[in-house]
Order: C-alpha cells, then structure tokens, then sequence
C-alpha cells in the first residue's frame, strides 16, 4: 500500500447539504429553517433548555433528593510506607510532609495517615486523624500519635 493510494472509508464522508439553491433542490426558500421566528434568523446564539423566555423545563420541575457531598470530609491521605521513607525526622507533622513533598497540599480536614506499609523506628506523628491499623503499627514500634 501506498500513501496516494490511501482512501477514507466507504461510507465516512458525506458530503454537506446544500441549502438555499433554488425550489429544485428541495431546500430553497427558507434553507430548511421554516418560516420567522428566532431560529429562522441569521446568528442565533440561544442557551441549551431556552422555550423562549417560558420557565424551561428544567426549573418547572421539582428538585429532590439530598446527598452528603457538603458534608463529606476531605483528608489528605498519606499511608506508613511513604512516612518510613523520611529516614531523618523524629518528629512527622503535616507542615514537614508539605516540605518534603510527600503530599501536595493538607486538605480541607487536614491530614489522615493509613496503616499500608510498615515503620521500624519510634516516631511521633502528629496528624489530624489516623486509621486503626496506623495507630497500632506506630504504637507496635515504639512511636507516638498524636491527634492535632
């Protein structure tokens, strides 16, 4: 095969209607916008769910239901395996974590630690909440947590 030999696929182009081209054609006269009103007009920029200026329908309609997003809590998540990297610290805050680049930004709550991974030295890690499998795999290896 050979690039002028390259073709589109049978069926993919299509050629565009022709409006506006005399009675013969079958969309002459008004290009098969019907007749005045909005829409038959030239550059018409009306929103998606415009009737109009009647209440759309969207808004005629009852709103129901309730979900907890609002109220939902919003952690940084930092597992064990990512604190036990930082060799250096006695001392694990959110501020050192930030620092370190470990998590990008605290969130809105602040900062949760999760117990995947292992730690093999006494820290003090100071967060503003923990997973049950964080706090006994840092108690099991002599450390502190603390809840900010």
């Amino acid at each position: 095969m050979r690039i002028e030999e390259l073709r589109p696929a049978p069926g993919s182009k299509k050629r565009p209607k022709r409006v506006g081209r005399g009675p013969g054609s079958g969309h002459g006269k008004t290009s098969c916008r019907g007749h005045k009103g909005q829409k038959a007009r030239t550059s018409v920029n009306l929103p998606r769910g415009f009737e109009g200026g009647q209440m759309p329908l969207h808004r005629r309609l009852p709103k129901r239901g309730f979900n907890n997003r609002a109220f939902a809590k919003d952690f940084t998540i930092v597992n064990l395996k990512k604190i036990a990297t930082l060799q250096d610290l006695e001392t694990i805050t959110p501020e050192v974590l930030l620092e370190r680049r470990v998590i990008s930004r605290i969130g809105r709550d602040g900062v949760k630690i999760l117990g995947d991974g292992e730690i093999d030295r006494p820290l003090t890690v100071k967060a503003h909440a923990f997973s049950r499998s964080a706090l006994q795999k840092i108690e099991q290896a002599g450390g502190k947590a603390e809840v900010i």
